[in-house]
């Protein structure tokens, strides 16, 4: 079964054009609203900080939770060190790379990689990945947040645990399509939400507010089918008080899409 004309909002902002072109691909009538986007720490005391411990032998593992995050890491670096001076050091430790976003990185720096954490890529999984490891002087690159679970579980190991933040979240520059898709969601005229990361939930209530409509789009998500990629944005969802009513079974955009084309009627049905 597919979308079959269903009206299908999703927040996605760097895949955009790809989600569109998924839900449509699906039988549904898609409108896509970027609601966020990476702004780089270029001025980072703390990735500076990091680097002179890490080139000094301190660490014996590093944690990487995005792909983006360990690329915009190496690009912070390079402007204060030689070339390839961090991915020699990563040679010398146990990398850890949550997901395959990461993973890919390593290969194209030709890193080994001590762990990889199988899906779907929550703290909890990279606590057990991890569990039976030596190694407990640890780096955590971070993206947007801390994962304070992530940071308190390895901490009680008798780990010494340095965050490293490289960009943090904002709104996109033009936040007109954000504010479209509140107006419509408040207006009941979305049939499904898909959200694809955790940081566009509390995009998303943040314009509601400013637009003096966060209690009809709170409602609005108990009415429509909320569609989450996984367990972490699920948790936010949550966190926030509003439903979810769908996982898929990979956390991926395309199994997203696909799998609640499959259910959504089903489950619209059954909020009735």
């Amino acid at each position: 079964m597919q979308f079959d004309g269903l009206r299908v909002l999703s927040l996605e902002s760097r895949r955009s054009a790809e989600i569109e072109k998924l839900i449509r691909a699906r039988g549904g009538d898609p409108f896509v609203a970027p609601s966020m986007r990476e702004i780089p720490l270029q001025d980072n005391p703390q990735a500076f900080a990091f680097a002179e411990r890490l080139f000094a032998g301190e660490f014996d593992t590093v944690i990487f939770l995005t792909g983006v995050g360990a690329r915009l890491l190496n690009q912070i670096l390079e402007t204060r060190y030689p070339p390839g001076s961090f991915i020699d050091a990563l040679r010398k430790l146990a990398v850890v790379v949550r997901g395959s976003k990461p993973a890919a990185v390593m290969r194209e720096w030709n890193v080994p990689v001590a762990v990889s954490v199988p899906e779907p890529n929550t703290w909890r999984e990279i606590l057990s990945a991890t569990e039976a490891r030596p190694e407990r002087n640890i780096a955590v690159q971070e993206f947007g947040r801390s994962s304070l679970e992530l940071l308190e579980g390895l901490r009680a190991r008798g780990a010494q645990v340095t965050t490293v933040p490289v960009y943090q979240w904002e709104l996109p520059e033009d936040t007109g399509p954000l504010r479209e898709a509140v107006r419509r969601l408040a207006a009941s005229r979305f049939d499904v939400v898909l959200f694809t990361t955790s940081v566009q939930i509390p995009h998303l209530l943040r314009i509601a507010a400013e637009e003096k409509l966060e209690e009809q789009v709170r409602a609005a998500l108990h009415r429509t089918m909320v569609a989450s990629v996984g367990p972490s944005t699920s948790e936010t969802l949550r966190e926030h008080n509003l439903p979810v009513d769908f996982e898929p079974s990979h956390p991926k955009m395309g199994f997203l899409v696909n799998e609640t084309s499959q259910r959504a009627h089903e489950i619209l049905q059954s909020k009735k």
